[in-house]
């Protein structure tokens, strides 16, 4: 066999459909369109969901749901997991950087939650965001020691330029203190 040999098999190709090219040719005349209408016509097509001007099915449908933008999101780790991130050379502390560096986490700027699956055996100094109360227990229990990060606040989302200004200069007068007359 050579490479000059080589074709598709037969059905797998066909040619071309030469559409309005008269009537003996299988698609003249009106090209398969039919005859009238709008999806007959040049750019008839509609999109996808349209029903004719009638209310469409999305429309018609309630709605549900809701979506927290201020929603925090941890990536867990177990307790079993924190000594492969010791192991690393972090002088027995374990924070974001060395679990990102174990591959234990993907982002070491995300909050981190420490869950209470497995044991360690290990005296560690673990910083991160959030621990379940069984975590704490079994990590004090080998000796180690927790350390919780604060996570700030999330800003309130001010959508007008007015009471943005109106905000902020009411966030700056409730720092000052109220002055003595």
């Amino acid at each position: 066999m050579n490479l000059s040999d080589l074709k598709p098999p037969s059905g797998a190709t066909s040619y071309k459909k030469r559409l309005g090219r008269g009537l003996g040719s299988g698609l003249g005349k009106t090209s398969g369109k039919g005859h009238k209408g709008q999806r007959a016509r040049s750019s008839g097509n509609v999109r996808p969901g349209f029903e004719g001007g009638q209310m469409p099915l999305y429309r018609r449908i309630p709605k549900f749901g809701f979506k927290n933008p201020f929603r925090r999101e941890f990536q867990a780790v177990n307790v079993r997991d924190l000594e492969k991130a010791s192991k690393l050379g972090t002088g027995g502390v374990v924070d974001a950087a060395a679990l990102k560096k174990a591959g234990l986490i993907h982002h070491a700027a995300r909050p981190v939650k420490i869950l209470s699956v497995g044991e360690v055996k290990v005296k560690l100094t673990v910083k991160a965001e959030a621990f379940s109360a069984e975590a704490k227990k079994k990590i004090e229990a080998a000796g180690g020691k927790i350390e919780v990060i604060n996570i700030p606040a999330p800003e309130p989302v001010v959508r007008h330029k007015a009471k943005k200004a109106a905000a902020a200069a009411a966030a700056g007068a409730a720092a000052k203190p109220a002055a003595k007359r």
